[in-house]
């Protein structure tokens, strides 16, 4: 275990200070951050200006009315940008191009309520009583949507790393001196975990970069309960991910001896990996589909799946612990099998070794 752990830190500080890494690090929290942005900037201003010729009407939450003296002036402030839009007499809008959607219709509901206050007539509003998740569904879909990006990018990332280094050493023939110090399984399992390790801290820059803007955009208000939960189900369901799929890299990768073969090779894990992105960013939609329910259960859809459902909505633990339990099976038979195929692939330079040759 202390050579493995040796062969994990080789790995980390030959990784950590390439400039490839550094970008992708920067690049993953800018996205992140830009992402938690969005909202803010389509959701219009916070506090609309308009600029009032006539009676200034009651209070309107998001407005703040100015007075002018005339419609001249008021169209001044218009064009100086000093007001979204203009109310002239209590009677009509005007506005430099297209009024604002939202604009508009807070100018119309106050103003059909100022008319029907003026008549006498009292109007009560409906009670609205939603459910307790209600509030939060929309949010709770942007964080899964959200989450089926990361934790795609990240897992194919961290795999792809994972091959690349494989065939990098076996190419150069460095694996040769490697194994002459180290076991085959112990050379596997370090390189796994590792890079395993620059995935987490990548996961953790972004979740933390995200949270970050969350609070500086005023988000971290309409979070829902439970994101403590949602975060630590996240990373673990990252770690069970990255092992499988890192395991099938590094058995794919020891098949080959050049870079070029590897994208060739690796095929099979791509497209499985691209199915579960699919199938993850429809549970992110719909995450009580029977599409959705059933694979976030079978691994290894369920290691971006069911964290993705479990950010969406309430997820039985039941399910969840069953997820978990078939997820571990799935991960120990890979690793077992990946190492035994880079055990014997690994050192058999030359032509692309064929994957049941070697698993026999």
């Amino acid at each position: 275990m202390n050579t493995l752990l040796l062969v994990a830190g080789r790995e980390i500080r030959t990784r950590i200070r390439t400039r490839s890494f550094i970008i992708s690090l920067a690049v993953s929290a800018l996205l992140v951050v830009g992402l938690a942005f969005v909202p803010k900037f389509l959701s219009g201003p916070d506090t609309y200006k308009v600029a009032v010729v006539g009676p200034t009407p009651a209070a309107v939450e998001n407005i703040a009315f100015t007075p002018y003296p005339d419609e001249a002036a008021a169209r001044a402030a218009l064009a100086g940008g000093d007001a979204d839009a203009a109310l002239i007499d209590d009677r009509k809008i005007v506005s430099e191009g297209e009024l604002d959607q939202r604009l508009g219709l807070l100018l119309e509901n106050a103003h059909r309520e100022a008319k029907i206050k003026s008549s006498g007539l009292v109007i009560t509003p409906l009670q609205v009583e939603t459910g307790a998740d209600a509030q939060y569904e929309g949010v709770r879909t942007g964080i899964a949507t959200l989450l089926v990006m990361v934790l795609f990018f990240l897992l194919i990332y961290s795999a792809m790393y994972v091959a690349m280094g494989v065939v990098e050493e076996k190419s150069s023939r460095i694996v040769e001196i490697l194994l002459a110090a180290v076991r085959p399984w112990q050379l596997f399992g370090g390189k796994i975990v590792g890079l395993g390790t620059l995935g987490l801290i990548n996961l953790g820059v972004v979740i933390g970069a995200g949270l970050a803007a969350a609070s500086a955009t005023g988000l971290v208000a309409d979070l829902p309960p439970g994101m403590t939960g949602i975060v630590i189900g996240t990373v673990l369901w990252f770690v069970l991910g990255y092992a499988f799929f890192s395991a099938l890299a590094a058995a794919f990768g020891s098949l080959v001896s050049r870079q070029e073969e590897l994208n060739s090779v690796l095929t099979p894990m791509t497209t499985l990996m691209t199915l579960t992105y699919l199938v993850a960013y429809f549970a992110a939609v719909e995450p009580m589909g029977t599409l959705a329910r059933v694979l976030s259960i079978v691994p290894p859809f369920s290691s971006m799946v069911m964290p993705v459902r479990s950010a969406a909505t309430e997820v039985p633990v039941a399910e969840i612990a069953l997820s978990a339990g078939l997820m571990v099976v799935a991960v120990v038979a890979v690793l077992l099998a990946g190492a035994r195929v880079y055990n014997r692939a690994v050192l058999r330079t030359g032509a692309r070794v064929k994957l049941a040759e070697a698993l026999r």
